[in-house]
């Protein structure tokens, strides 16, 4: 592992499923060393997220769910920064709920990437969504639970 960096970006929004809608902050992870990332997470405002990536180039942006609040600027962050966007398949229905018709790549259990020289693996860990996963980076000991853990109990949603 050389030069791991990770960097952290909070935003604000709106958080809409079945016909409910909250206020919510959001962790946005900005995952690599000082020319390559990935983007875990891509809530609510690209701005601040364009600014912590700070000109690296962007291997990926990895949506830990599908659930509106951690997708919204998927798109827009995959076209500014030609970046593919990943998503587990088994959040398709509520990726289409937000950008329908858009493509993505998917991810799978046990997928590896790699960058600054350390894996990150994906761990599907259905519950909050069905296709909810994290990201551990075992060397780094460091785990990006997306909403599978709330502070305090599980992220259950179920959907």
């Amino acid at each position: 592992m050389t030069g791991l960096r990770i960097d952290h970006v909070e935003t604000s929004g709106k958080f809409i499923l079945d016909g409910g809608e909250w206020d919510v902050d959001n962790n946005i992870w900005i995952v690599g060393d000082d020319s390559e990332v990935f983007i875990i997470d891509a809530a609510h405002d690209a701005a601040p997220i364009i600014e912590k990536v700070a000109g690296r180039r962007v291997r990926g942006i990895i949506c830990t769910h599908a659930h509106n609040d951690h997708i919204t600027v998927a798109p827009e962050l995959s076209t500014k920064l030609d970046a593919p966007i990943y998503v587990h398949p088994g959040d398709q229905m509520l990726w289409d709920e937000t950008h329908p018709g858009l493509a993505h790549e998917d991810l799978a259990e046990g997928q590896v990437f790699q960058i600054a020289g350390t894996d990150m693996q994906v761990l599907n860990t259905p519950g909050h969504s069905p296709g909810s996963c994290c990201l551990y980076l075992p060397e780094a000991d460091e785990l990006f639970s997306g909403d599978t853990l709330f502070q305090g109990g599980p992220g259950a949603t179920g959907r």
